[in-house]
């Protein structure tokens, strides 16, 4: 694994533009670039020529080598839009060491920004919590991209998950087809959160949902607390956690289960992350659903 997907390296980074750029060469560099096409025509593999093939397509630089005729194969790849939607509720603000869970998101948002826009895809951003939403609909530039790089780092996470609103008419979008990455904690108290991935669902868009889970959250492992405190509620409780955590755990098992099952119910891809590990599972799984939506 490249140094530059772990998320502490990467979170030295200030600069949004540069940590996404460094992430994604570092990545691009552990993989088969051939997965990673532009718009437009991209080359594919070659193969014999057969009788009746387009001339055109002889790949002559291939004959000079082999004194065979090759066909040059290429596969019409079309731009889709894609929209990143970050939950930005106060349940965001877990930290865990050195960075909280909304820095993870935001590094992770960038670096799939980056590699979208590399695509020659359009990109969205939608920032939701109770206080306010932000909306930044998909287009394809350079520019939008520098925006969406600023929105990020003016995120703040407060209150709850958004109350219910007029998600359809938010996230219609275009004919076009169309990638929703959605990336939470999935803190929830009324199923909030999965009302919104219902009403989204029904948009016939592909939805991919990051859970966001820290480290010390996973294992019950908070050195030297006894009193935990709901960033969204404010309600604090004392808990003895070498006594909680075997019974913790057992109950962590049984509901991670249970949103999985959820999200496969409803036709969504769903992969929970660990906030201290490396990015490539994100940014690969990011890719695979991608490519389902190519023609």
């Amino acid at each position: 694994m490249s140094k530059l997907l772990d998320p502490k390296v990467l979170m030295a980074i200030k600069d949004l533009s540069i940590a996404a750029k460094t992430t994604i060469d570092g990545f691009m560099n552990g993989i088969n670039r051939s997965t990673i096409k532009g718009q437009g025509m991209e080359f594919s593999q070659y193969r014999s020529y057969q009788p009746g093939d387009d001339l055109r397509s002889l790949d002559w630089k291939m004959f000079a080598r082999s004194d065979r005729y090759y066909i040059r194969e290429s596969e019409i790849e079309t731009s889709i839009s894609v929209r990143f939607v970050i939950d930005a509720s106060a349940s965001m603000d877990h930290m865990d060491g050195e960075f909280k869970k909304i820095d993870y998101a935001t590094y992770l948002t960038a670096s799939l920004a980056y590699l979208t826009n590399l695509q020659g895809d359009a990109i969205g951003l939608y920032v939701l919590n109770n206080a306010a939403i932000f909306s930044m609909t998909p287009k394809m530039d350079y520019q939008h991209l520098s925006r969406l790089y600023y929105q990020l780092e003016q995120i703040k996470p407060q209150g709850t998950f958004t109350e219910p609103i007029n998600y359809k008419e938010l996230f219609a979008g275009s004919r076009k087809k169309e990638l929703l990455v959605f990336i939470t904690d999935l803190y929830q108290s009324n199923e909030e959160i999965l009302g919104f991935l219902d009403a989204v669902n029904t948009l016939k868009h592909e939805v991919i949902v990051f859970h966001l889970m820290s480290a010390n959250e996973l294992s019950l492992d908070f050195k030297g607390y006894s009193t935990f405190e709901d960033l969204e509620t404010g309600q604090a409780i004392q808990i003895d956690q070498d006594k909680a955590r075997v019974s913790y755990k057992k109950n962590l098992q049984l509901y991670l289960e249970q949103v999985r099952i959820s999200m496969l119910d409803r036709g969504i891809y769903y992969r929970m992350l660990r906030t201290d590990v490396s990015l490539d599972t994100a940014l690969r799984d990011f890719l695979n659903q991608r490519n389902k939506l190519k023609v």
